[in-house]
């Protein structure tokens, strides 16, 4: 999905964000790559085309997009955040393997919250871990 910068820009000034270069760019970024990306990831990519971007401007940058709920923060392990642009409700698997995040949509009518009647839910988080049909097959081919 190529984002339109245009489009970009309207939904940061929805969010009340100032479009700076560097905010668009690490926005389309996110939106164009659904690959779950840490910010090393997101800063290696983008640091050739822009030399000025610091990981200080970019983990700000991202501390905001997460605050104005333009994304998600995923927290999948302990010592790393990953980013992601689709905000629906979903869940997110992760190969113990290759290390890759899968997104797994939800059947929301069939799943029951017993217990949550009386709290407000503010956010929610659901992930499994185990080994991706990728690495499962290449495991299974190594074996045979």
């Amino acid at each position: 999905m190529s984002a339109n910068i245009k489009e970009l820009e309207n939904i940061l000034k929805m969010h009340d964000i100032k479009p700076s270069h560097h905010r668009i760019r690490v926005f389309q970024y996110l939106m164009e790559n659904k690959n779950h990306p840490t910010v090393d990831m997101i800063y290696r990519e983008l640091v050739g085309e822009i030399p000025t971007l610091s990981k200080t401007t970019l983990y700000n940058t991202l501390n905001l997009f997460v605050e104005r709920g333009i994304i998600n923060m995923l927290n999948l392990e302990e010592i790393e955040s990953r980013y992601d642009a689709d905000t629906s409700l979903h869940a997110h698997f992760k190969c113990s393997h290759c290390s890759k995040i899968y997104d797994i949509h939800l059947e929301v009518t069939r799943l029951e919250l017993a217990g949550l009647e009386n709290f407000e839910v503010s956010e929610s988080h659901i992930y499994f871990k185990g080994i991706c049909p990728i690495c499962l097959k290449n495991r299974d081919e190594h074996i045979n």
